[in-house]
Protein backbone atom coordinates (compact mmCIF):
# COMPACT_ATOMS: atom_id res chain seq x y z
CA UNK A 1 0.00 0.00 0.00
CA UNK A 2 1.53 3.26 -1.13
CA UNK A 3 -1.15 5.65 0.09
CA UNK A 4 -3.90 4.67 2.52
CA UNK A 5 -6.43 7.30 1.48
CA UNK A 6 -5.94 6.55 -2.22
CA UNK A 7 -6.44 2.82 -1.63
CA UNK A 8 -9.62 3.46 0.36
CA UNK A 9 -11.00 5.74 -2.33
CA UNK A 10 -10.09 3.57 -5.32
CA UNK A 11 -10.69 0.15 -3.76
CA UNK A 12 -12.24 -2.42 -6.06
CA UNK A 13 -12.30 -6.19 -5.79
CA UNK A 14 -14.19 -7.96 -8.54
CA UNK A 15 -16.63 -10.73 -7.69
CA UNK A 16 -17.47 -12.87 -10.73
CA UNK A 17 -20.73 -14.78 -10.97
CA UNK A 18 -18.83 -18.06 -10.68
CA UNK A 19 -15.83 -18.44 -8.39
CA UNK A 20 -13.95 -21.24 -6.69
CA UNK A 21 -10.84 -20.52 -4.64
CA UNK A 22 -9.22 -23.86 -5.38
CA UNK A 23 -9.86 -23.80 -9.11
CA UNK A 24 -9.33 -20.09 -9.74
CA UNK A 25 -6.59 -19.13 -7.28
CA UNK A 26 -4.65 -22.30 -6.51
CA UNK A 27 -5.04 -23.33 -10.13
CA UNK A 28 -3.60 -20.02 -11.29
CA UNK A 29 -0.46 -20.29 -9.15
CA UNK A 30 -0.11 -23.98 -10.08
CA UNK A 31 0.63 -23.07 -13.69
CA UNK A 32 4.17 -22.52 -12.46
CA UNK A 33 4.85 -26.14 -11.56
CA UNK A 34 7.74 -25.20 -9.27
CA UNK A 35 6.10 -22.37 -7.33
CA UNK A 36 6.39 -23.03 -3.59
CA UNK A 37 3.13 -23.07 -1.62
CA UNK A 38 4.30 -24.48 1.71
CA UNK A 39 7.44 -25.27 3.65
CA UNK A 40 6.23 -27.78 6.22
CA UNK A 41 8.13 -28.77 9.35
CA UNK A 42 6.95 -31.94 11.06
CA UNK A 43 7.05 -32.82 14.77
CA UNK A 44 10.25 -34.80 14.29
CA UNK A 45 11.97 -32.03 12.35
CA UNK A 46 11.29 -33.49 8.89
CA UNK A 47 10.83 -30.92 6.12
CA UNK A 48 8.59 -31.01 3.07
CA UNK A 49 8.52 -28.42 0.28
CA UNK A 50 5.11 -28.50 -1.39
CA UNK A 51 4.14 -26.58 -4.52
CA UNK A 52 0.85 -25.08 -5.62
CA UNK A 53 0.85 -27.76 -8.32
CA UNK A 54 0.93 -30.38 -5.55
CA UNK A 55 -2.11 -28.88 -3.83
CA UNK A 56 -3.94 -28.41 -7.11
CA UNK A 57 -3.54 -32.08 -8.01
CA UNK A 58 -4.14 -33.45 -4.52
CA UNK A 59 -7.27 -31.33 -4.10
CA UNK A 60 -8.62 -32.71 -7.38
CA UNK A 61 -7.94 -36.24 -6.21
CA UNK A 62 -9.56 -35.45 -2.85
CA UNK A 63 -12.63 -33.92 -4.52
CA UNK A 64 -13.05 -36.99 -6.71
CA UNK A 65 -12.55 -39.31 -3.75
CA UNK A 66 -15.12 -37.43 -1.68
CA UNK A 67 -17.59 -37.43 -4.58
CA UNK A 68 -17.09 -41.18 -4.88
CA UNK A 69 -18.25 -41.53 -1.27
CA UNK A 70 -21.42 -39.61 -2.03
CA UNK A 71 -20.34 -36.21 -0.72
CA UNK A 72 -21.80 -33.50 -2.89
CA UNK A 73 -22.44 -29.80 -3.23
CA UNK A 74 -23.89 -28.33 -0.04
CA UNK A 75 -23.06 -31.31 2.18
CA UNK A 76 -21.45 -30.44 5.52
CA UNK A 77 -18.09 -31.98 6.39
CA UNK A 78 -16.30 -31.50 9.72
CA UNK A 79 -12.51 -31.31 9.34
CA UNK A 80 -10.54 -31.76 12.56
CA UNK A 81 -6.85 -32.14 11.83
CA UNK A 82 -3.58 -30.70 13.16
CA UNK A 83 -1.29 -28.57 11.01
CA UNK A 84 -0.50 -31.22 8.43
CA UNK A 85 -0.62 -30.81 4.62
CA UNK A 86 -3.68 -33.04 4.43
CA UNK A 87 -5.74 -30.34 6.14
CA UNK A 88 -5.12 -28.00 3.21
CA UNK A 89 -5.70 -30.81 0.71
CA UNK A 90 -9.05 -31.64 2.30
CA UNK A 91 -10.45 -28.12 2.56
CA UNK A 92 -9.30 -27.29 -0.97
CA UNK A 93 -10.86 -30.51 -2.26
CA UNK A 94 -14.14 -29.84 -0.45
CA UNK A 95 -14.15 -26.29 -1.78
CA UNK A 96 -13.59 -27.55 -5.32
CA UNK A 97 -16.49 -29.96 -4.84
CA UNK A 98 -18.82 -27.28 -3.47
CA UNK A 99 -19.26 -28.99 -0.11
CA UNK A 100 -19.39 -26.93 3.10
CA UNK A 101 -16.42 -27.58 5.36
CA UNK A 102 -16.38 -26.93 9.09
CA UNK A 103 -12.85 -26.25 10.41
CA UNK A 104 -12.63 -27.55 13.96
CA UNK A 105 -9.90 -27.26 16.56
CA UNK A 106 -8.24 -30.48 17.69
CA UNK A 107 -8.99 -29.34 21.26
CA UNK A 108 -12.67 -30.28 20.91
CA UNK A 109 -14.02 -32.87 23.32
CA UNK A 110 -16.38 -35.68 22.25
CA UNK A 111 -19.28 -33.59 23.56
CA UNK A 112 -18.19 -30.59 21.46
CA UNK A 113 -17.94 -32.79 18.36
CA UNK A 114 -21.39 -34.26 18.94
CA UNK A 115 -22.94 -30.79 19.26
CA UNK A 116 -21.40 -29.66 15.98
CA UNK A 117 -22.39 -32.81 14.14
CA UNK A 118 -25.98 -32.57 15.35
CA UNK A 119 -26.63 -28.88 14.76
CA UNK A 120 -24.93 -28.76 11.35
CA UNK A 121 -26.24 -32.17 10.18
CA UNK A 122 -22.67 -33.17 9.41
CA UNK A 123 -22.49 -35.92 6.80
CA UNK A 124 -18.76 -36.70 6.99
CA UNK A 125 -15.98 -36.27 9.52
CA UNK A 126 -12.31 -36.13 8.50
CA UNK A 127 -9.83 -36.50 11.33
CA UNK A 128 -6.71 -38.28 12.58
CA UNK A 129 -6.15 -41.03 15.15
CA UNK A 130 -6.62 -38.72 18.13
CA UNK A 131 -9.82 -37.24 16.73
CA UNK A 132 -11.11 -40.67 15.76
CA UNK A 133 -10.80 -41.86 19.35
CA UNK A 134 -12.94 -38.92 20.48
CA UNK A 135 -15.51 -39.41 17.75
CA UNK A 136 -15.93 -43.10 18.48
CA UNK A 137 -17.12 -42.19 21.99
CA UNK A 138 -20.18 -40.42 20.58
CA UNK A 139 -20.56 -41.98 17.15
CA UNK A 140 -23.73 -43.85 18.09
CA UNK A 141 -25.36 -40.47 18.83
CA UNK A 142 -24.52 -39.04 15.38
CA UNK A 143 -26.94 -40.62 12.88
CA UNK A 144 -26.28 -37.97 10.21
CA UNK A 145 -22.69 -39.19 9.76
CA UNK A 146 -22.49 -41.37 6.65
CA UNK A 147 -18.70 -41.48 6.22
CA UNK A 148 -15.72 -41.19 8.54
CA UNK A 149 -12.34 -40.58 6.93
CA UNK A 150 -9.10 -41.27 8.78
CA UNK A 151 -5.91 -39.35 7.97
CA UNK A 152 -2.70 -41.01 9.09
CA UNK A 153 -0.51 -44.05 8.74
CA UNK A 154 -2.56 -46.35 10.93
CA UNK A 155 -4.67 -48.95 9.16
CA UNK A 156 -8.26 -47.74 8.98
CA UNK A 157 -10.55 -49.79 11.20
CA UNK A 158 -14.09 -50.87 10.47
CA UNK A 159 -16.31 -47.88 9.84
CA UNK A 160 -13.43 -45.71 8.62
CA UNK A 161 -12.04 -44.94 5.16
CA UNK A 162 -8.30 -44.39 4.78
CA UNK A 163 -7.69 -40.94 3.31
CA UNK A 164 -4.41 -41.71 1.59
CA UNK A 165 -5.80 -44.78 -0.11
CA UNK A 166 -8.86 -42.85 -1.31
CA UNK A 167 -6.78 -40.02 -2.73
CA UNK A 168 -4.14 -42.23 -4.32
CA UNK A 169 -6.77 -44.23 -6.17
CA UNK A 170 -8.76 -41.16 -7.31
CA UNK A 171 -8.32 -39.35 -10.61
CA UNK A 172 -6.10 -36.22 -10.64
CA UNK A 173 -8.54 -34.54 -13.04
CA UNK A 174 -11.67 -32.97 -11.54
CA UNK A 175 -14.54 -32.01 -13.84
CA UNK A 176 -17.32 -31.37 -11.36
CA UNK A 177 -19.88 -28.56 -11.53
CA UNK A 178 -18.78 -24.95 -11.11
CA UNK A 179 -19.56 -23.05 -7.93
CA UNK A 180 -21.19 -19.64 -7.77
CA UNK A 181 -19.62 -16.86 -5.73
CA UNK A 182 -22.63 -16.81 -3.42
CA UNK A 183 -22.66 -20.57 -2.80
CA UNK A 184 -22.03 -21.65 0.82
CA UNK A 185 -18.40 -22.62 1.39
CA UNK A 186 -17.53 -22.94 5.09
CA UNK A 187 -18.98 -22.68 8.56
CA UNK A 188 -17.20 -21.56 11.72
CA UNK A 189 -18.62 -22.02 15.20
CA UNK A 190 -18.22 -18.89 17.32
CA UNK A 191 -18.92 -18.49 21.03
CA UNK A 192 -21.68 -16.23 22.27
CA UNK A 193 -22.84 -14.80 25.58
CA UNK A 194 -25.82 -17.09 26.03
CA UNK A 195 -26.60 -20.43 24.51
CA UNK A 196 -24.31 -22.60 22.48
CA UNK A 197 -21.87 -21.44 19.78
CA UNK A 198 -23.43 -19.97 16.65
CA UNK A 199 -22.69 -21.12 13.11
CA UNK A 200 -21.10 -18.42 10.96
CA UNK A 201 -21.77 -19.19 7.29
CA UNK A 202 -19.36 -17.88 4.65
CA UNK A 203 -19.70 -18.08 0.89
CA UNK A 204 -17.24 -18.91 -1.88
CA UNK A 205 -16.53 -15.16 -2.07
CA UNK A 206 -16.82 -13.71 1.44
CA UNK A 207 -13.72 -15.34 2.93
CA UNK A 208 -11.90 -16.67 -0.15
CA UNK A 209 -11.98 -13.40 -2.12
CA UNK A 210 -12.41 -11.06 0.85
CA UNK A 211 -9.19 -12.10 2.53
CA UNK A 212 -7.32 -10.55 -0.37
CA UNK A 213 -7.88 -7.42 1.74
CA UNK A 214 -6.17 -9.13 4.67
CA UNK A 215 -3.30 -10.55 2.65
CA UNK A 216 -2.57 -7.52 0.51
CA UNK A 217 -3.00 -4.62 2.89
CA UNK A 218 -2.38 -5.93 6.42
CA UNK A 219 -0.13 -8.97 5.99
CA UNK A 220 1.62 -6.96 3.25
CA UNK A 221 2.33 -10.09 1.25
CA UNK A 222 3.65 -10.69 -2.23
CA UNK A 223 4.44 -13.88 -4.12
CA UNK A 224 8.05 -13.94 -2.89
CA UNK A 225 7.15 -14.04 0.82
CA UNK A 226 7.35 -16.93 3.28
CA UNK A 227 4.66 -16.39 5.91
CA UNK A 228 4.42 -17.89 9.41
CA UNK A 229 1.12 -17.84 11.30
CA UNK A 230 0.96 -19.46 14.74
CA UNK A 231 -2.80 -20.12 14.75
CA UNK A 232 -4.11 -23.68 14.83
CA UNK A 233 -6.20 -24.63 11.79
CA UNK A 234 -9.53 -24.89 13.59
CA UNK A 235 -9.79 -21.14 14.19
CA UNK A 236 -10.96 -18.40 11.83
CA UNK A 237 -7.52 -16.77 12.07
CA UNK A 238 -6.24 -19.67 9.97
CA UNK A 239 -8.51 -18.58 7.12
CA UNK A 240 -7.05 -15.10 7.45
CA UNK A 241 -3.41 -15.99 7.69
CA UNK A 242 -2.87 -19.66 6.82
CA UNK A 243 -5.06 -20.05 3.77
CA UNK A 244 -6.88 -17.30 1.89
CA UNK A 245 -4.79 -14.25 2.81
CA UNK A 246 -1.35 -15.64 1.89
CA UNK A 247 -2.37 -17.83 -1.04
CA UNK A 248 -4.47 -15.08 -2.63
CA UNK A 249 -1.20 -13.17 -2.91
CA UNK A 250 0.85 -16.17 -4.06
CA UNK A 251 2.93 -16.21 -0.88
CA UNK A 252 4.24 -19.47 0.57
CA UNK A 253 3.28 -20.70 4.03
CA UNK A 254 5.77 -21.80 6.66
CA UNK A 255 3.90 -24.39 8.71
CA UNK A 256 5.18 -26.01 11.87
CA UNK A 257 3.15 -28.97 13.05
CA UNK A 258 3.38 -27.91 16.70
CA UNK A 259 1.11 -29.84 19.05
CA UNK A 260 2.41 -29.07 22.53
CA UNK A 261 2.40 -25.92 24.60
CA UNK A 262 3.66 -22.70 23.09
CA UNK A 263 7.46 -22.50 23.16
CA UNK A 264 8.79 -18.98 22.69
CA UNK A 265 12.40 -20.09 22.19
CA UNK A 266 11.32 -22.56 19.51
CA UNK A 267 9.52 -19.83 17.56
CA UNK A 268 12.53 -17.51 17.75
CA UNK A 269 14.73 -20.36 16.55
CA UNK A 270 12.46 -20.82 13.52
CA UNK A 271 12.64 -17.11 12.73
CA UNK A 272 16.42 -17.24 13.04
CA UNK A 273 16.90 -20.41 10.99
CA UNK A 274 14.42 -20.08 8.13
CA UNK A 275 13.90 -17.22 5.63
CA UNK A 276 10.50 -16.32 7.09
CA UNK A 277 9.63 -12.81 5.93
CA UNK A 278 6.24 -12.15 7.55
CA UNK A 279 4.90 -13.23 10.93
CA UNK A 280 1.42 -13.32 12.47
CA UNK A 281 0.81 -14.17 16.13
CA UNK A 282 -1.66 -13.57 18.92
CA UNK A 283 -0.78 -10.89 21.49
CA UNK A 284 -0.26 -13.58 24.13
CA UNK A 285 2.49 -15.10 21.98
CA UNK A 286 4.19 -11.74 21.59
CA UNK A 287 4.02 -11.21 25.36
CA UNK A 288 5.84 -14.49 25.86
CA UNK A 289 8.38 -13.68 23.15
CA UNK A 290 9.52 -10.57 25.05
CA UNK A 291 10.11 -12.28 28.40
CA UNK A 292 13.66 -12.34 29.77
CA UNK A 293 14.88 -15.71 28.43
CA UNK A 294 13.49 -15.29 24.87
CA UNK A 295 14.88 -11.76 24.70
CA UNK A 296 18.33 -13.01 25.65
CA UNK A 297 18.13 -15.55 22.80
CA UNK A 298 16.85 -12.90 20.40
CA UNK A 299 19.82 -10.69 21.23
CA UNK A 300 22.27 -13.23 19.78
CA UNK A 301 19.95 -14.97 17.28
CA UNK A 302 18.10 -12.29 15.31
CA UNK A 303 15.46 -13.21 12.70
CA UNK A 304 17.02 -14.26 9.40
CA UNK A 305 14.73 -12.48 6.95
CA UNK A 306 11.78 -11.07 8.90
CA UNK A 307 10.43 -7.76 7.55
CA UNK A 308 6.80 -7.51 8.74
CA UNK A 309 4.91 -8.51 11.92
CA UNK A 310 1.21 -8.39 12.76
CA UNK A 311 -0.97 -9.32 15.71
CA UNK A 312 -4.71 -9.78 16.20
CA UNK A 313 -7.24 -11.53 18.41
CA UNK A 314 -7.12 -9.14 21.35
CA UNK A 315 -5.54 -5.73 22.07
CA UNK A 316 -1.74 -5.71 22.17
CA UNK A 317 0.00 -3.91 25.01
CA UNK A 318 1.99 -0.85 23.88
CA UNK A 319 4.92 -1.97 26.03
CA UNK A 320 5.17 -5.26 24.11
CA UNK A 321 5.20 -3.36 20.82
CA UNK A 322 7.97 -1.11 22.17
CA UNK A 323 10.19 -3.98 23.36
CA UNK A 324 9.75 -6.01 20.15
CA UNK A 325 10.62 -3.00 18.02
CA UNK A 326 13.63 -2.22 20.19
CA UNK A 327 15.01 -5.76 19.79
CA UNK A 328 14.06 -6.52 16.17
CA UNK A 329 13.67 -3.12 14.55
CA UNK A 330 10.16 -4.16 13.48
CA UNK A 331 6.84 -2.68 14.54
CA UNK A 332 3.98 -5.07 15.32
CA UNK A 333 0.99 -3.87 13.32
CA UNK A 334 -2.18 -4.68 15.20
CA UNK A 335 -5.39 -5.53 13.36
CA UNK A 336 -9.04 -6.17 14.12
CA UNK A 337 -11.72 -8.36 12.60
CA UNK A 338 -14.07 -11.20 13.41
CA UNK A 339 -15.02 -14.73 12.48
CA UNK A 340 -17.92 -13.02 10.70
CA UNK A 341 -15.69 -10.74 8.62
CA UNK A 342 -12.25 -10.36 7.15
CA UNK A 343 -9.93 -7.64 8.47
CA UNK A 344 -12.02 -4.60 9.47
CA UNK A 345 -9.30 -2.31 10.84
CA UNK A 346 -5.54 -2.38 10.78
CA UNK A 347 -2.32 -0.49 11.26
CA UNK A 348 -1.49 -0.65 7.57
CA UNK A 349 1.84 0.16 6.03
CA UNK A 350 2.63 3.00 5.49
CA UNK A 351 0.42 4.44 8.27
CA UNK A 352 2.24 5.36 11.48
CA UNK A 353 1.43 2.90 14.26
CA UNK A 354 -0.24 4.16 17.40
CA UNK A 355 0.69 1.47 19.96
CA UNK A 356 -2.45 -0.01 21.47
CA UNK A 357 -4.71 1.08 18.61
CA UNK A 358 -6.50 -1.24 16.17
CA UNK A 359 -5.66 1.18 13.38
CA UNK A 360 -7.95 2.52 10.66
CA UNK A 361 -10.75 0.91 8.61
CA UNK A 362 -9.75 -1.52 5.88
CA UNK A 363 -10.28 -0.70 2.21
CA UNK A 364 -13.65 -2.13 1.25
CA UNK A 365 -15.37 -1.33 4.55
CA UNK A 366 -17.12 1.66 6.09
CA UNK A 367 -16.46 1.08 9.80
CA UNK A 368 -17.66 3.49 12.47
CA UNK A 369 -18.57 3.88 16.13
CA UNK A 370 -22.31 4.31 16.72
CA UNK A 371 -24.77 4.80 19.56
CA UNK A 372 -27.82 2.70 20.47
CA UNK A 373 -29.92 4.48 17.85
CA UNK A 374 -27.49 3.86 15.01
CA UNK A 375 -26.06 7.37 14.93
CA UNK A 376 -22.34 7.84 14.28
CA UNK A 377 -20.51 9.22 17.28
CA UNK A 378 -17.92 12.00 17.24
CA UNK A 379 -14.25 11.35 18.07
CA UNK A 380 -13.39 10.17 21.57
CA UNK A 381 -16.93 8.97 22.35
CA UNK A 382 -17.27 5.28 23.22
CA UNK A 383 -19.83 3.23 21.31
CA UNK A 384 -20.44 0.08 19.30
CA UNK A 385 -18.09 -0.86 16.46
CA UNK A 386 -20.31 -1.18 13.39
CA UNK A 387 -19.99 -1.89 9.67
CA UNK A 388 -22.25 -0.08 7.20
CA UNK A 389 -24.34 -2.58 5.24
CA UNK A 390 -26.72 -0.21 3.43
CA UNK A 391 -27.24 0.72 0.70
CA UNK A 392 -24.87 -2.14 -0.19
CA UNK A 393 -23.71 -4.94 2.09
CA UNK A 394 -19.98 -5.70 1.69
CA UNK A 395 -19.39 -9.07 0.06
CA UNK A 396 -16.54 -9.66 2.52
CA UNK A 397 -18.89 -10.49 5.42
CA UNK A 398 -20.60 -13.69 6.48
CA UNK A 399 -23.95 -14.46 4.93
CA UNK A 400 -25.77 -15.23 8.17
CA UNK A 401 -25.75 -17.10 11.44
CA UNK A 402 -26.80 -20.34 9.84
CA UNK A 403 -30.17 -21.70 11.00
CA UNK A 404 -30.42 -18.86 13.51
CA UNK A 405 -32.37 -15.95 11.97
CA UNK A 406 -32.94 -14.40 15.40
CA UNK A 407 -29.20 -14.05 16.01
CA UNK A 408 -28.69 -12.70 12.49
CA UNK A 409 -31.39 -10.08 13.01
CA UNK A 410 -30.02 -9.17 16.44
CA UNK A 411 -26.67 -8.29 14.84
CA UNK A 412 -28.29 -5.56 12.73
CA UNK A 413 -29.17 -2.00 13.69
CA UNK A 414 -30.57 0.18 10.93
CA UNK A 415 -27.90 0.62 8.27
CA UNK A 416 -25.29 -1.18 10.37
CA UNK A 417 -23.97 -4.60 11.31
CA UNK A 418 -23.00 -4.58 15.00
CA UNK A 419 -19.78 -6.42 15.81
CA UNK A 420 -20.49 -6.74 19.53
CA UNK A 421 -17.31 -4.85 20.43
CA UNK A 422 -16.96 -1.39 21.95
CA UNK A 423 -14.42 1.25 20.93
CA UNK A 424 -13.84 4.91 20.26
CA UNK A 425 -12.14 6.78 17.44
CA UNK A 426 -9.53 9.42 18.09
CA UNK A 427 -9.18 12.70 16.21
CA UNK A 428 -6.99 11.02 13.57
CA UNK A 429 -9.51 8.27 12.82
CA UNK A 430 -7.69 5.49 14.70
CA UNK A 431 -9.89 2.97 16.55
CA UNK A 432 -9.20 2.09 20.19
CA UNK A 433 -10.68 -1.12 21.60
CA UNK A 434 -12.61 -0.80 24.87
CA UNK A 435 -14.07 -4.29 25.34
CA UNK A 436 -16.79 -6.71 24.41
CA UNK A 437 -20.34 -5.41 24.50
CA UNK A 438 -21.36 -8.84 25.75
CA UNK A 439 -19.73 -11.28 28.13
CA UNK A 440 -17.59 -13.25 25.70
CA UNK A 441 -14.10 -13.77 27.11
CA UNK A 442 -11.06 -13.45 24.86
CA UNK A 443 -8.17 -15.24 26.54
CA UNK A 444 -4.86 -15.70 24.73
CA UNK A 445 -6.77 -15.21 21.48
CA UNK A 446 -9.39 -17.89 22.28
CA UNK A 447 -13.05 -16.87 22.46
CA UNK A 448 -14.87 -18.45 25.38
CA UNK A 449 -18.60 -18.13 25.96
CA UNK A 450 -19.49 -18.02 29.68
CA UNK A 451 -22.57 -20.17 29.15
CA UNK A 452 -20.45 -23.09 27.96
CA UNK A 453 -18.22 -23.00 31.05
CA UNK A 454 -21.14 -22.46 33.42
CA UNK A 455 -22.92 -25.43 31.85
CA UNK A 456 -19.84 -27.59 32.32
CA UNK A 457 -19.51 -26.53 35.96
CA UNK A 458 -23.19 -27.27 36.61
CA UNK A 459 -22.56 -30.92 35.72
CA UNK A 460 -20.39 -31.23 38.85
CA UNK A 461 -22.38 -32.22 41.96
CA UNK A 462 -20.64 -29.63 44.13
CA UNK A 463 -21.91 -26.69 42.04
CA UNK A 464 -25.29 -25.11 42.71
CA UNK A 465 -24.77 -22.27 40.25
CA UNK A 466 -21.95 -20.21 38.83
CA UNK A 467 -21.10 -17.09 36.90
CA UNK A 468 -18.13 -16.96 34.55
CA UNK A 469 -16.48 -13.69 33.54
CA UNK A 470 -13.27 -12.28 32.16
CA UNK A 471 -10.60 -11.32 34.66
CA UNK A 472 -7.69 -9.11 33.52
CA UNK A 473 -4.35 -10.86 33.17
CA UNK A 474 -1.04 -9.33 32.12
CA UNK A 475 0.10 -12.32 30.08
CA UNK A 476 -3.13 -13.62 28.52
CA UNK A 477 -5.07 -10.36 28.31
CA UNK A 478 -7.98 -11.99 30.10
CA UNK A 479 -8.48 -15.29 31.89
CA UNK A 480 -11.64 -17.23 32.59
CA UNK A 481 -12.77 -16.75 36.19
CA UNK A 482 -15.62 -18.71 37.77
CA UNK A 483 -17.63 -17.48 40.75
CA UNK A 484 -19.14 -20.62 42.24
CA UNK A 485 -22.01 -21.08 44.69
CA UNK A 486 -21.64 -24.51 46.25
CA UNK A 487 -24.40 -27.05 46.66
CA UNK A 488 -25.36 -28.04 50.22
CA UNK A 489 -22.93 -30.44 51.83
CA UNK A 490 -19.83 -29.17 50.00
CA UNK A 491 -17.06 -27.01 51.44
CA UNK A 492 -14.84 -24.53 49.63
CA UNK A 493 -11.20 -25.58 49.34
CA UNK A 494 -8.21 -25.37 47.02
CA UNK A 495 -8.65 -29.08 46.36
CA UNK A 496 -12.24 -28.57 45.21
CA UNK A 497 -11.23 -25.60 43.05
CA UNK A 498 -8.65 -27.79 41.31
CA UNK A 499 -11.21 -30.58 40.95
CA UNK A 500 -13.64 -28.19 39.24
CA UNK A 501 -10.93 -27.00 36.87
CA UNK A 502 -10.07 -30.56 35.88
CA UNK A 503 -13.77 -31.35 35.50
CA UNK A 504 -14.26 -28.52 33.00
CA UNK A 505 -11.21 -29.69 31.05
CA UNK A 506 -12.79 -33.12 30.73
CA UNK A 507 -16.28 -32.09 29.63
CA UNK A 508 -15.43 -29.26 27.26
CA UNK A 509 -12.44 -28.02 25.29
CA UNK A 510 -9.55 -27.58 27.77
CA UNK A 511 -8.78 -23.98 26.77
CA UNK A 512 -12.13 -22.96 28.30
CA UNK A 513 -11.36 -24.05 31.86
CA UNK A 514 -11.46 -21.37 34.60
CA UNK A 515 -7.91 -20.49 35.58
CA UNK A 516 -9.34 -18.74 38.63
CA UNK A 517 -12.12 -20.05 40.88
CA UNK A 518 -13.77 -18.04 43.64
CA UNK A 519 -16.35 -19.54 46.00
CA UNK A 520 -19.15 -17.13 46.92
CA UNK A 521 -22.37 -17.27 48.94
CA UNK A 522 -24.52 -15.56 46.30
CA UNK A 523 -24.30 -14.10 42.81
CA UNK A 524 -25.45 -10.58 41.87
CA UNK A 525 -28.72 -10.75 39.94
CA UNK A 526 -31.29 -8.51 38.31
CA UNK A 527 -34.80 -8.24 39.71
CA UNK A 528 -35.87 -10.84 37.14
CA UNK A 529 -33.22 -13.25 38.39
CA UNK A 530 -30.62 -12.90 35.63
CA UNK A 531 -26.99 -13.04 36.73
CA UNK A 532 -25.27 -9.66 36.47
CA UNK A 533 -21.94 -10.76 35.02
CA UNK A 534 -21.17 -7.13 34.23
CA UNK A 535 -20.99 -6.38 37.96
CA UNK A 536 -18.54 -9.21 38.59
CA UNK A 537 -16.48 -8.29 35.55
CA UNK A 538 -16.21 -4.66 36.59
CA UNK A 539 -15.17 -5.66 40.11
CA UNK A 540 -12.38 -7.77 38.61
CA UNK A 541 -11.21 -4.85 36.50
CA UNK A 542 -11.14 -2.55 39.51
CA UNK A 543 -9.30 -5.11 41.64
CA UNK A 544 -6.67 -5.80 38.99
CA UNK A 545 -6.16 -2.28 37.70
CA UNK A 546 -2.42 -2.09 37.01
Amino acid sequence: MQNYEDERRDFQLDVPEYFNFTTDVIGKWARDRDKLAMLWLGPGGEERRLTFAHFSERSSRAANAFAGLGIGKGDTVLVMLPRIPEWWECVLGLTKLGAIFIPSTTLLTPKDIQFRVEIASVKTIITDDEGAAKFEQIRSHCPTIKQAILVGNRQAEEGWCNYERLVTEASPEFTGPKTRSDDPCLVYFTSGTVGNPKMVLHTQASCPIGHTITGKYWLDLNENDLHLNLTENGWAKAAWSSLYGPWSMGAALFVQDARGKFNALEILELLHTYPITTFCAAPTAYRMLVLEEPLAYLQTHPPKALRHCVGAGEPLNPEVIRIWEEKTGLTIRDGYGQTETVLLCGNFPPLPVKPGSMGKPSPGFDVSVIDHDGNELPPNKEGDIAVRIKPERPTWMFREYWQNPEATQASLRGDWYITGDRAYKDDDGYFWFVGRADDVIITAGYRVGPFEVESALKEHPAVAESAVVASPNEMRGEVVKAFVVLAPGHQASDTLAHELQEHVKRVTAPYKYPREVAFVETLPKTISGKIRRVELREAERQKKAW
